[in-house]
């Protein structure tokens, strides 16, 4: 249960790139958390790991452009719910010439 007497919703799979997982010391690659948007989702990743909100998310607030998010295949934002049990990927974009 939540502080506000609401179910707490089911955990969802997230899988988090190297070039992020580097950055925090202790973080996995894979993490089920409890969340019911991606927003609250990256709630969840900074509560475990103190700044990974603003390596996905800018100031405005939404997600980076050189992040995607990914929910059951789909392409998602901050906004998008998530469904009890969902697959969540969360990708570097990679530039080169």
């Amino acid at each position: 249960m939540r502080p506000d007497g609401m179910a707490a919703p089911a955990p969802v799979q997230v899988r988090l790139p190297p070039h992020l997982v580097v950055l925090f010391p202790g973080a996995d690659r894979q993490v089920a958390l409890s969340a019911a948007s991606v927003a609250e989702l990256v709630d969840g990743l900074d509560a475990l790991w103190p700044g990974m909100r603003e390596r996905i998310c800018d100031e405005t607030p939404a997600i980076r452009r050189h992040i995607n998010v990914f929910v059951d295949g789909r392409r998602a934002r901050l906004s998008t719910p998530l469904a009890p049990g969902a697959d969540v990927f969360i990708i570097t974009a990679i530039s080169g010439g």
